[in-house]
């Protein structure tokens, strides 16, 4: 059985926090409509797993929510891919790894003191840029090779 996605998120601003959605519109080239990083040039959508949030929250001591990691998209299982040029589908949206996603200096102040530390590679996702439009939906299957 394939990993589905968990939970979306999107952010309207930098530093503001992440809202929840149940689906959200993603523009070949562009990104997340909603989301802060829509329109950038490579940074579409960043992808999380969630095992690897329930690893993250045992270094810390605490659950972790998946909206307070700031990333888009949380699968409910990986590894995710995580090599630049590597292909994901998110129910019928291609999207390509750009890179791993560094933790975000937030990190401890939305979650607390070592978050940061918790949600290093691998635990911290991955970027990637959207190379087809659709709505990514929570339930989605999300596949990988």
């Amino acid at each position: 059985m394939s990993p589905h996605v968990h939970a979306l998120h999107v952010a309207p601003g930098r530093r503001l926090p992440t809202k929840s959605v149940d689906s959200v519109d993603a523009e070949a080239g562009a990104g997340l409509v909603g989301d802060r990083y829509h329109g950038s040039r490579h940074r579409h959508v960043t992808v999380q797993a969630l095992d690897d949030l329930e690893t993250a929250a045992e270094v810390l001591g605490r659950p972790i929510d998946p909206g307070l990691t700031r990333r888009n998209v949380t699968v409910d299982r990986g590894p995710l891919p995580t090599r630049p040029g590597e292909r994901m589908t998110i129910g019928d949206v291609e999207l390509e790894v750009v890179r791993i996603a560094a933790p975000c200096r937030l990190l401890d102040d939305w979650l607390g003191e070592g978050a940061m530390a918790a949600l290093r590679s691998p635990r911290g996702g991955t970027v990637f840029r959207l190379l087809t439009s659709g709505t990514i939906r929570v339930g989605d299957p999300a596949t990988w090779q």
